[in-house]
C-alpha cells in the first residue's frame, strides 16, 4: 500500500502541472474555440526563461530558496503571460473573422516560431536546472516518505487552480469571461470589451504555463526545446479527458492524466508511460467525447 501511495502522490504532483497547462488550452478554446497550438511552446519558454533568471541573477542567492522560487514563478509568469498577449494581438486578432483554418495555419507557424526561436537563444541540447535550489528533504507523511519538491509542486498547482477558479467565479471579470465565451455577440450588447477579455485569457493562460514551465525545471532538473511538444499534448489530452473549455474539467482532467500516467508507469512498465495518455485520449474520444464534465457544462467555460 505504501507504494500505492507514493505512486498516487507522484502522479497528483505530475497531474498538476499537467492541468496548469491544460488551463491554458481550456481557457483559449472556452473564449475562441481556438486550439493554441503555440501554448506548449511558451510553456517551454517559461522553463528557460526560469532558468535564465535562476543562473544569471541568482535570485535563490538573495531571498531564500522557497521565497525566491516563489518570486522567480511570480516573473515568470508576468513575462509569458506578456509573450501570450503579444502572441493574441499579432497572430490571432487578425484572423479572428477569417475561417477556422486561417486560425488554426496561424497558431501552428506560431509554435514553429517560438519552438525554433528558443532554440536558437539557449541551443539545442538539455539545459540542466540547478540541483541545489530548493533543499532536497525527505518528509514522513503517515509513514510514507515524500519528498518536500513533490508537496511542494503540488502546494503551488492546487493554490495557482484554487485563485483562478475563484477569480472566474467570483469576480465581475471573471463573470465577463464565462459571458464571452457563451456568446461574444451578446457580450458586447451588454457593455463587456470583447477585445480586452480576450487578452486578459492570454495573459493568464500562458502565465499558468510558465510557471508550469518551472515547476518542470525544478521537478525534473533539465530542460529541452521540444518538450513543450510531449507537454503540450499531455495537457491537451487532460483538456479534453476533462472536457474542453471547461476551467474545472481542466484540473480534473490534468490531475486524472497524471495518476494514471504514475499508476500504469509503476505496475504496468515505464515504457508504457507516454502510450497511456493516447490510451486515455482514445478511449474518451470513444465513449465520452465530451469529456468527464460533459458538454453542456463545457459550453460555459
Amino acid at each position: 500500500m505504501e507504494f500505492f501511495f507514493e505512486q498516487l502522490i507522484n502522479g497528483l504532483a505530475v497531474g498538476g502541472i499537467y492541468a496548469l497547462i491544460a488551463l491554458g488550452y481550456t481557457m483559449v478554446y472556452g473564449v475562441m474555440r481556438l486550439i493554441n497550438f503555440a501554448h506548449g511552446d511558451l510553456f517551454t519558454i517559461g522553463s528557460y526563461l526560469g532558468l535564465t533568471i535562476l543562473t544569471a541573477y541568482g535570485v535563490t542567492a538573495y531571498l531564500g530558496p522557497f521565497a525566491g522560487v516563489l518570486v522567480l514563478i511570480a516573473m515568470i509568469m508576468c513575462l509569458v503571460g506578456i509573450i501570450g498577449v503579444i502572441l493574441e494581438r499579432v497572430a490571432y486578432r487578425p484572423v479572428r473573422q477569417a475561417d477556422r483554418l486561417s486560425a488554426v495555419v496561424s497558431a501552428l507557424g506560431a509554435s514553429i516560431f517560438f519552438s525554433n526561436l528558443v532554440m536558437l537563444i539557449w541551443g539545442p541540447r538539455f539545459r540542466v536546472y540547478p540541483d541545489d535550489i530548493l533543499p532536497r528533504i525527505t518528509l514522513n507523511i503517515l509513514g510514507l516518505d515524500v519528498p518536500l519538491l513533490r508537496i511542494l509542486v503540488l502546494a503551488a498547482s492546487l493554490a495557482l487552480m484554487g485563485i483562478l477558479y475563484f477569480f472566474v467565479q467570483k469576480t465581475k471579470t471573471g463573470t465577463a469571461i464565462r459571458a464571452v465565451a457563451i456568446d461574444h455577440g451578446a457580450s458586447k450588447l451588454m457593455g463587456i470589451n470583447v477585445n480586452r477579455i480576450i487578452s486578459l485569457v492570454f495573459l493568464i493562460g500562458p502565465a499558468l504555463g510558465g510557471a508550469a514551465g518551472v515547476m518542470v525545471g525544478l521537478y525534473y532538473g533539465q530542460v529541452n526545446f521540444t518538450m513543450g511538444w510531449a507537454f503540450g499534448l499531455k495537457a491537451f489530452i487532460a483538456a479534453v479527458l476533462g472536457g474542453i473549455g471547461n476551467i474545472p474539467g481542466a484540473m480534473i482532467g490534468g490531475l486524472l492524466l497524471g495518476v494514471i500516467e504514475a499508476m500504469g508507469a509503476a505496475f504496468i512498465s515505464t515504457a508504457w508511460k507516454d502510450g497511456i495518455a493516447f490510451i486515455v485520449l482514445i478511449l474518451i474520444l470513444i465513449f465520452r467525447p465530451t469529456g468527464i464534465l460533459g458538454e453542456r457544462v463545457a459550453d460555459k467555460v
